[in-house]
């Protein structure tokens, strides 16, 4: 028997006529998409924001230590940038990752801000060689993952996140077949964390 329940973040938004909002769906409302080329990154953001008439678009990059590395202001929701000298996120060896910290601002005063952490590499797989990383072979080796405990169902916490991805690290892997339904977003961000390389299905099973 399944039964229904919240067993994850949510927000109440109350908003009127002159809310700004950096929102798509309840999601984060930032999604970063870099392509590495030679030893560089183009980066794309696109941002999804309520009521974004006279707003400027502001986005600060941090490094992994912590530095500003590069501002850049945007009048448009899509826009992009070049990371020269890129440091590449290279999985379990090396899972680097920057932070995008985007606000959104009229009049000099800010009105919402989202930050979303984001590693850049490539990929691309071959019939013949497999999946490759960053221009190398990399055999992918893992589990496959669900979101469920005994006694807790799917209400998992930080926690339990947590204490799995540390066992799917200890066994070795360095992939995670995240099956068959949306995941948590923190579990997201503990992969990228953990350097995992990701299967992401699309919530469709049994029929």
């Amino acid at each position: 028997t399944f039964y229904g329940g919240i067993y994850r973040p949510v927000n109440l938004i109350i908003t009127n006529k002159q809310h700004f909002d950096l929102d798509f769906y309840g999601a984060p409302g930032v999604a970063v998409t870099p392509k590495v080329e030679g030893s560089n990154a183009n980066v794309t953001v696109d941002a999804y924001v309520t009521n974004h008439d006279g707003a400027l678009l502001v986005a600060t990059v941090l490094n992994q230590e912590g530095e500003t590395v590069l501002i850049k202001t945007s009048e448009n929701l899509t826009f992009a940038f070049v990371f020269e000298n890129v440091h590449l996120w290279d999985a379990v060896e090396d899972p680097y990752l920057y932070t995008l910290k985007l606000d959104l601002v009229k009049d000099e005063v800010v009105l919402d801000n989202k930050e979303v952490r984001f590693g850049a590499r490539s990929f691309y797989v071959t019939p013949e060689g497999g999946f490759f990383l960053n221009g190398r072979s990399y055999p992918l080796r893992g589990v496959s993952r669900h979101q469920d405990r005994k006694d807790l169902g799917w209400a998992l916490s930080e926690k339990e996140h947590r204490e799995d991805i540390e066992l799917i690290k200890e066994v070795g892997a360095n992939t995670i077949r995240l099956a068959h339904y949306q995941h948590s977003q923190y579990f997201y961000d503990l992969c990228d964390e953990y350097g995992m390389v990701i299967w992401a299905e699309i919530p469709f099973i049994s029929s």
